[in-house]
């Protein structure tokens, strides 16, 4: 009697484990300083988490594919390995990262060779970053892209926060002059400051054509509620609106239907026309995940947020879990002229979309989880491989579900 009883005990566990809806947090980090641990929740046991966790980092930052490397005594940078560049965005993404998990040596690095070689010092684009560099330091681009700078200026915040200005680098001074360069150009010499002063939004480049538009996977109105309230620099306000008005941006720019954004559009939401078809692509991989964060941190528009998770992971669970491409119109169609070649299975997507359980309720989510837990990052079987973007949206993803991606408040 005692066996069934334990056996019907076990069995029931384990159905209501495999069926149980994980309820999305109602209150963000901002206001509880905790952090779901959905690995955990999901039957994953902290030990396998934090090995998974390291393991995802030492693919990234050290192994045989890594794209972090150093430079002489004090210095790194992060690859694009099959563009053969540093980019700015992968420099503030391996900051992030960095801050985010303690590692003091690797952001120090980052940021000296980002100073170092890719930051302007003068000229119109004084305080603003090179989008892409050589591997000596000599650009190969002289115009900035408006996510690096979004990137930097954070997490330059977190590291001020978690390790103080005092150590050889004053991180919130470095990040109040990016801020500062930023709010003094006015467009008389081509340049504009990064966050459109009337749209209060995130522009796609500072420049005199990018400044028109913007890009939804640059949107992480999180990042200005940090500015807002440890960046200093007297514009609190400002920013507050900006977090604001990126919310109802995104609203705009989503296809309520399928969860679906294109690459660029105006600040209104509408299509832009860039020359080529405006479709769900790169860059559009990370709103699920940018969308995630802002719930996790702030849960401002959790309601809004959640039907969206739901959405857009529904949207793929229809395409088939193992079998949905990465890149499609925004009608929910297979894309045209796909990049790369071809229509691809992505790791990068499939991290972004498990990334969004942090804001879902349905009853699919653990499948996502569960691919992200399985994937690997290899070469598909025509040899294309990328060990950047694919490998650092993996790398995130690991973070946020293991409640590792937090807002870091100062010390004091």
């Amino acid at each position: 009697m005692k066996k069934s009883f334990l056996f019907l005990f076990c069995l029931i566990t384990i159905l209501s484990s495999c069926s149980r809806k994980f309820e999305p947090l109602s209150k963000g980090g901002f206001e509880t300083r905790s952090y779901r641990n959905v690995f955990l929740e999901m039957g994953y046991s902290q030990a396998e988490i934090e090995a998974k966790l390291d393991s995802v980092f030492y693919d990234v930052f050290e192994g045989p594919d890594k794209v972090y490397f150093e430079v002489g005594d004090d210095m790194g940078y992060m690859s694009d390995i099959k563009n053969h560049d540093a980019r700015s965005e992968g420099m503030s993404y391996g900051m992030m990262i960095a801050v985010q998990l303690d590692k003091k040596d690797i952001f120090d690095r980052l940021w000296r060779w980002s100073k170092t070689y890719m930051q302007h010092q003068d000229g119109p684009y004084k305080g603003y970053f090179r989008w892409s560099m050589n591997y000596d330091g000599t650009p190969r681009a002289n115009n900035p892209a408006s996510d690096g700078e979004l990137y930097y200026v954070t997490s330059l915040i977190f590291a001020s926060n978690r390790w103080g200005n005092d150590t050889g680098i004053d991180y919130l001074a470095e990040a109040q002059n990016i801020l500062n360069c930023s709010w003094e150009k006015d467009g008389s010499e081509g340049t504009y400051p990064f966050i459109d002063k009337e749209h209060k939004l995130i522009n796609f480049v500072p420049d005199r054509s990018g400044s028109q538009y913007t890009d939804p996977s640059y949107h992480l109105p999180a990042f200005f509620e940090v500015w807002a309230r440890w960046a200093d620099d007297g514009r609190a306000d400002f920013y507050k609106e900006c977090a604001q008005k990126s919310r109802e941006y995104l609203h705009a720019s989503i296809n309520p239907e399928n969860g679906l954004n294109p690459d660029y559009n105006n600040f209104d939401g509408s299509s832009y026309d860039r020359g080529r078809p405006t479709a769900f692509r790169y860059d559009s991989w990370r709103v699920p995940m940018n969308i995630a964060l802002d719930y996790s941190w702030a849960c401002a528009d959790k309601e809004w947020q959640t039907n969206y998770a739901n959405t857009v992971q529904g949207f793929f669970y229809s395409k088939g879990i193992d079998d949905f491409v990465d890149q499609y119109n925004l009608d929910g169609t297979e894309a045209d002229h796909p990049y790369s070649g071809k229509l691809r299975h992505s790791v990068g997507l499939v991290s972004a979309l498990a990334a969004a359980t942090l804001a879902s309720d349905n009853e699919n989510n653990k499948e996502f989880v569960d691919r992200l837990w399985n994937s690997k990052n290899v070469p598909f079987e025509d040899g294309y491989f990328d060990a950047y973007f694919d490998g650092l949206l993996r790398l995130f993803a690991f973070m946020h579900l293991s409640g590792n991606y937090q807002v870091i408040f100062p010390a004091n």
